[in-house]
């Protein structure tokens, strides 16, 4: 695979990175590897069998995926609901229409996946930013604050990003405990986006928000699927988990009003065959992001950090101390450095002078990039 193989459309690169000629791309969050081999042999032999009309999505589906968080994350599906989803986005709409009115508050963590905000606006409700603080020990959390915003009565529902996403923290389970206390005491829904719940990185470990919560009270809802893990944004569909009949059964009636969990062939093959790998091709996958931190780590020059990455494959880079504001940051990126990146701002302003890396691809990628940078570092006057 290249670089340019991995590239948005040309007229959409041009479009968000200023029209630069020749950018390294690596601001998508997926990995820029070939699949492991089981779902691409799936996904052939399902092509292969020459029909596509309807199909029933069978129960060994939804066992696998249970069998596969038994076995990486030691989490037991007993007692919990699990509902098929097109996305993680269509989960969280469907939640943000069921559990709040317009003009109610949803509470968010910046910065934060970019496609939370546009989800909430859209809605007819209004952000409310519990910003994540950037200490010495790294992000950490402002649990007074979400208390204080929680405790507003029209704030009625809040999305946790475990990990986050684009910070790289993996959530402790007392963090996450102490979010699951706080929104039990004010009766605000938790929606949990666990895309990334398999790419916890050497020396941390992925909690799931419903062992966390565990005894609380709270409501919620946990969102989980292969397309981070195994590349499968393009293929698979998503699963939204609960323990909350409530949450449940709305999710479910929605679903059947808009038909939203009408199957497809190859998502079928390819989400079943990603939970029943034997998991080394993601091991592999882990080693490499964790060399890549490495590489980073090591490599870049003075003047860009590295914030250190718990998990995720995504590195999130800081570009303060070069003293550029937000539009001259991104074209900076873009036409000096020669590198499509996501500008931290896309995250909030909470990101302003960062920016997100993709970091799921092969070393000599990452080593280009640390060069693009390094040179580009070089030629700024002064």
């Amino acid at each position: 695979m290249t670089p340019g193989a991995i590239a948005a459309s040309p007229e959409r690169m041009r479009r968000l990175f200023d029209g630069a000629e020749d950018v390294l791309p690596l601001w998508i969050a997926e990995p820029y590897l070939g699949l492991a081999p089981e779902i691409e042999t799936a996904l052939q032999e399902r092509a292969a069998a020459g029909w596509y009309g309807y199909e029933v999505r069978p129960e060994t589906a939804l066992g696998a995926f249970w069998s596969w968080m038994g076995t990486r994350h030691g989490w037991d599906g007993a007692e919990l609901s699990t509902t098929v989803s097109p996305s993680v986005g269509t989960s969280i709409g469907v939640l943000i229409d069921r559990f709040t009115e317009p003009g109610q508050g949803v509470i968010l963590q910046p910065p934060v996946f970019t496609d939370f905000k546009p989800l909430i606006n859209r809605a007819g409700r209004t952000v409310v930013r519990n910003a994540l603080q950037l200490t010495e020990a790294g992000y950490r959390m402002d649990l007074d604050d979400l208390a204080a915003k929680a405790s507003v009565p029209e704030n009625r529902l809040m999305i946790l990003c475990n990990p986050h996403n684009p910070v790289g923290r993996v959530w402790s389970t007392e963090e996450l405990s102490s979010v699951a206390r706080i929104c039990a005491e004010h009766d605000v829904v938790v929606v949990a986006d666990e895309i990334h719940a398999d790419l916890a990185l050497p020396g941390f470990r992925f909690t799931p928000f419903a062992r966390a919560a565990g005894g609380s009270g709270v409501a919620w809802a946990a969102l989980h699927g292969p397309i981070k893990t195994f590349g499968l944004a393009g293929v698979c569909d998503t699963l939204l988990i609960t323990d909350n009949t409530s949450i449940a059964d709305a999710f479910r009636t929605e679903s059947s009003r808009l038909h939203l969990t009408r199957n497809n062939v190859f998502n079928i093959a390819a989400l079943e065959a990603a939970y029943t790998t034997d998991g080394s091709w993601l091991d592999g996958l882990l080693e490499q992001v964790a060399a890549n931190v490495t590489l980073l780590r090591n490599g870049l020059p003075d003047g860009i950090g590295l914030i250190p990455p718990e998990g995720t494959y995504l590195a999130w880079l800081d570009f303060r101390r070069l003293g550029m504001d937000v539009p001259e940051l991104a074209a900076w990126l873009a036409s000096s450095a020669k590198l499509a990146l996501s500008p931290g701002h896309w995250f909030g302003r909470e990101g302003a002078g960062f920016a997100r890396m993709t970091i799921a691809a092969p070393t000599r990628w990452i080593e280009e990039a640390v060069a693009r940078v390094g040179r580009a570092v070089r030629r700024r006057p002064g």
